[in-house]
């Protein structure tokens, strides 16, 4: 029993940081438009870091229009304003938006 415990908890810290960030993108609606790997509404979260990869602003620029939204970049259909996501959890869902391979 202790041994599955603790591969359990090791399990959960190499997949925590990925599920938490995933459950903060499913708790703030953003998979409700935008999947990991395929397009929905909008573009997938691969599509977005391969957009953007290589720029040292991504994180910022992505949180800045995770909040205020955005239209243009992805084709007619606009990007509302999520203003129920704060600038911190906005940080962090682009930090992991950009994680995305």
């Amino acid at each position: 029993m202790k041994r599955a415990l603790i591969a359990l908890a090791a399990a959960f810290a190499v997949a925590g940081p990925a599920l938490a960030d995933q459950a903060l993108a499913t708790a703030k609606n953003c998979m409700a438009c935008h999947a990991t790997d395929k397009k929905l509404v909008g573009p997938s979260y691969k599509d977005v870091a391969a957009k953007y990869a290589g720029q040292k602003d991504a994180v910022d620029k992505l949180a800045a229009k995770i909040q205020k939204g955005g239209s243009g970049v992805w084709g007619p259909v606009p990007m509302p304003a999520n203003t129920q996501v704060s600038e911190a959890e906005a940080k962090k869902l682009a930090a992991w938006v950009m994680s995305q391979k």
